[in-house]
């Protein structure tokens, strides 16, 4: 009787290996840095030969900096001219994509290895501040300019006021990441979020409930405008 073999029913292909090994990469390098990280360690996680990672990154040092650049996001898309929803809407959907990426295991890990290792690979530090902080600010300012055009919004300058927001956001989730601290510690990510986008949806408003007054206090919005 002949036994024929069984072909596997799913064989990664060649074309995968690239990815397979960046993934890998940026597990190995988010756990023991760049300087402790060998490429044994990444070839034992992706399930390749030391060998094949060098048919396609020439050293660790690329192989890095090609991790970095695959664990970026993609571009932003630009919004429909007439989007459904309001402002604040759109500006909610926006905040909550970005954070899902910010909290997630790659968009930490890819955060922490940037700052870590800025001095050594600076270019990867200013593609980080492009591809992250600068299209999120992108992405959150459009739904602010549309918000302060039809009066949802006070009277603020889009770019300042989507800084403000990507800067906030970026360092809670890395402190939500971390575990968080005093206040925020045991806290859920969603609420985190949720705490988060309602604090700044109520700075931006165009309500004066956006600067509730304490008993005897002077009138903030005024002071604040003087």
């Amino acid at each position: 009787m002949v036994i024929r073999k069984r072909s596997p029913k799913w064989r990664r292909q060649p074309a995968d290996r690239p990815s397979q090994i960046l993934k890998a990469a940026l597990l190995v390098f988010g756990e023991a840095g760049v300087t402790d990280a060998t490429l044994d360690q990444v070839a034992s996680r992706a399930g390749v030969s030391k060998g094949t990672i060098y048919l396609y990154f020439a050293s660790k040092e690329d192989l890095f900096r090609q991790t970095i650049r695959h664990a970026l996001p993609a571009a932003p898309t630009e919004p429909a001219a007439q989007p459904s929803g309001t402002a604040s809407r759109q500006l909610r959907d926006t905040l909550s994509r970005q954070w899902h990426f910010l909290t997630s295991e790659s968009g930490l890990t890819l955060s922490r290895l940037v700052a870590a290792e800025q001095w050594q690979f600076p270019d990867l530090a200013e593609l980080y501040a492009e591809h992250v902080v600068s299209r999120f600010v992108e992405e959150l300012a459009w739904p602010i300019r549309r918000g302060t055009a039809t009066g949802e919004f006070r009277d603020i300058d889009p770019l300042v006021a989507a800084r403000m927001l990507a800067a906030l956001a970026v360092q809670s989730a890395l402190w939500q990441g971390a575990g968080g601290s005093g206040a925020a510690a045991g806290k859920s990510s969603a609420v985190v979020l949720r705490e988060l986008t309602e604090f700044y949806l109520q700075a931006i408003a165009q309500s004066d409930s956006a600067f509730p007054q304490a008993d005897g206090a002077s009138d903030l919005r005024g002071a604040l405008n003087s």
